[in-house]
């Protein structure tokens, strides 16, 4: 209900990680995304902070990602975000925004991409059921038997 939905665009950091588990396949890779200013001083863009997402996908998005993403490839990423924060006895507190995606694609703005459609997973095989009694039965006639009627050939308006 009150999640922080994001969209960032950035490029893929490191080699995606694809598991399979028990609720399903699950995939893990790390998105930078840098800032880019103009700089009035130098008249040129100039890069600014590195911002680095680690992004999870499941199921079939993690199925068909792990197809599709390279090391270095311009993404654009929508999910929940989550920031998490932790740390050991001793040690420093760290932080981590962690993207749960609902969608993953390559920005279109940097390059071209060729769409192929996922093979759908073979559905297990449906037992062998009589078609069902489309026809609607004809009404009980007015005297509470059950006499046949014709059904009335539709007629034709021209």
């Amino acid at each position: 209900m009150n999640e922080t939905v994001v969209c960032v665009v950035g490029n893929v950091a490191t080699a995606p990680v694809y598991r399979e588990l028990a609720a399903g396949p699950s995939l893990r890779f790390r998105l930078a995304a840098t800032a880019r200013y103009w700089d009035r001083e130098k008249s040129a863009w100039t890069d600014g902070h590195t911002n680095f997402f680690t992004v999870w996908a499941n199921r079939q998005l993690a199925a068909n990602a792990m197809a599709s993403l390279e090391v270095g490839q311009p993404l654009v990423v929508q999910g929940r975000l989550k920031v998490r924060t932790d740390g050991r006895d001793g040690q420093q507190q760290w932080a981590s925004a962690d993207i749960d995606a609902t969608a993953i694609g390559h920005d279109l703005s940097r390059g071209t991409a060729v769409f192929r459609r996922a093979a759908k997973p073979d559905a297990p095989a449906a037992a062998n059921r009589p078609e069902p009694e489309w026809e609607t039965p004809p009404p009980p006639d007015a005297g509470g038997g059950t006499a046949t009627q014709q059904m009335a050939e539709p007629a034709i308006v021209t």
